[in-house]
């Protein structure tokens, strides 16, 4: 509920007005406005993805994972194994091992993973910009399947260690900017509005500072967010990023820890946006 109500939320009201009014924004501001939707809709969809599998076991049921920090990915294979991952799931089993997977030869494997992209990218919406997005997406991942190393990055980065070799950095940091990019498209009202905002993001750059007025930019909500990240950096390991199953926690810290979690999202929390996937 946290990354909903109060990471999503606030992100969104940066996002949206950038999007909303991308023609009149400095360029700073259109790289704010994409970063921002793309912590935006990962606190949306890990969120409610998040309650609704809380929500299950109170009733004794135990939904499949569906985030495992995706943008902590070295690669964009990595990537796609830890964002939605029910639906990457699906798609692999029913789609793409049906048409063949990797077992054909090159223009096989190139043509079954446009595939599986392209409809990944339909299945969000009759839009050109979904359908672009999707085929982004395996634009981004054809060289590592055809390299044969889509799935070289299968534990987590600096499993054992705090901080991340500096090899590590570059393919997360990487990784972040192509799905960001991508992000993009996916937000746009259509295809002309994202070439348009890459268009005045790359080639009309302006090295300004954005105003927290113009856009709905709170410097206090970007050392939250800074924070959120960091725990979940730290949380990357396990289930979920409040899983402390190698600390016993007295009950009373526990408690301690529930109730500042409720303050927090009544003292952050933004104004009220819509689930984005609602509309999917």
């Amino acid at each position: 509920m946290f990354k909903k109500i109060v990471i999503a939320d606030n992100c969104a009201a940066v996002a949206n007005n950038v999007f909303n009014n991308y023609q009149d924004v400095s360029s700073i501001s259109l790289i704010v406005g994409a970063l921002f939707f793309t912590f935006q809709i990962y606190g949306d969809f890990s969120g409610y993805s998040d309650i609704a599998i809380g929500t299950s076991r109170l009733f004794g049921f135990n939904l499949m994972r569906n985030f495992a920090f995706p943008y902590f990915s070295r690669d964009i294979g990595e990537f796609w194994r830890r964002w939605h991952i029910s639906l990457s799931t699906w798609f692999r089993d029913y789609l793409y091992i049906p048409l063949g997977g990797s077992r054909g030869g090159t223009w096989s494997k190139i043509r079954n993973t446009f595939i599986i992209f392209l409809v990944s990218g339909f299945w969000h919406g009759a839009n050109w910009t979904f359908v672009f997005w999707g085929g982004l997406n395996a634009l981004y991942f054809i060289p590592l399947l055809l390299a044969n190393k889509n799935r070289i990055n299968l534990n987590t980065a600096a499993e054992t260690r705090i901080f991340p070799s500096f090899k590590e950095i570059f393919q997360i940091l990487t990784t972040f900017i192509l799905t960001v990019f991508a992000w993009i498209f996916f937000r746009s009202e259509n295809l002309e509005m994202a070439f348009n905002y890459i268009k005045r993001m790359f080639f009309n750059f302006e090295l300004t500072i954005p105003r927290g007025d113009g856009i709905g930019f709170d410097k206090n909500f970007l050392i939250i967010l800074l924070i959120f990240i960091f725990i979940e950096w730290l949380q990357r390991n396990k289930e979920h990023a409040l899983e402390f199953d190698n600390v016993k926690l007295s009950r009373p810290i526990r408690w301690v820890a529930y109730y500042s979690i409720i303050i927090l999202i009544h003292i952050f929390a933004g104004s009220q946006q819509n689930f984005i996937y609602f509309q999917f």
